[in-house]
């Protein structure tokens, strides 16, 4: 399972990725805090996107498991968990809780 701490450097790796791409005088500062949707972001929609797709091909990669970060279920929550990337952090940490929890279950119920 992967821990919180793990979760956040595979965030800020894929928004270095990106800061790698962009001109010095665009690039992110990486952080915790660092904002990724909303005011204050300095992501546009598309590097935004891409982004997210590097998380989510980073995840499964590294634990196997399949996560959507552009769902119903993100777009209808009451903080997106786009905000930043500790939000993120904790929204990623959640999915893989709960596909765990659900191959705990499966598991038992075998």
């Amino acid at each position: 399972m992967a821990t919180r701490e793990e979760i956040m450097d595979l965030i800020l790796k894929a928004i270095q990725s990106l800061n790698n791409e962009r001109p010095s005088n665009e690039k992110l500062n990486i952080s915790e805090a660092t904002i990724l949707f909303g005011k204050g972001s300095q992501l546009d929609s598309l590097s935004l996107v891409s982004v997210i797709v590097d998380i989510e091909t980073a995840v499964m990669e590294v634990w196997d498991e399949s996560i959507s970060l552009t769902d119903d279920r993100a777009m209808d929550r009451d903080i997106s968990p786009f905000t930043d990337v500790h939000v993120l952090t904790d929204y990623i940490f959640e999915l893989l809780l709960e596909k765990k929890g659900s191959e705990d279950a499966v598991g038992k119920t075998i």
